[in-house]
């Protein structure tokens, strides 16, 4: 598995973790248009996103989210749905799935990267602490 793992680039992934599609990565808003000269592309530099789906992927299945986290992440990254929806689904608040998929989110990233995670707490986002 790929170190450093942040919130941003789980979160990323998981909305294209389970589009058929996401084998061929994600659109680049800033490319140029198709009909356009196309430049030099330095292949040593080329996208994480293929290891990147591949560890979530494993992640999902053996991370350490309960059913409630894995429900909530589930829904509104697979499927779309805002909280408020997710929320009358599950028979909660709006402020329990927000905590829910925040802490699933969490734990992912810390599973991905080696380290247990500390609820309210982020230690992943990048200042060592």
């Amino acid at each position: 598995m790929a170190a450093g793992y942040t919130r941003a680039i789980v979160e990323k992934t998981l909305t294209a973790m389970w589009d058929p599609d996401s084998p061929y990565g994600m659109k680049n808003e800033s490319a140029p248009d198709a009909d356009m000269p196309r430049g030099y592309v330095d292949k040593k530099k080329g996208s994480d996103f293929g290891a990147h789906l591949a560890d979530v992927r494993r992640a999902w299945g053996a991370g350490p989210l309960s059913l409630v986290e894995k429900q909530a992440v589930f829904m509104r990254y697979a499927l779309d749905q805002e909280q408020e929806v997710i929320a009358g689904f599950q028979r909660v608040t709006q402020q329990a799935v927000s905590y829910r998929i925040e802490r699933g989110v969490g734990k992912l990233a810390a599973h991905l990267n080696g380290q247990k995670y500390i609820d309210g707490y982020d230690q992943l986002d990048g200042s060592g602490v």
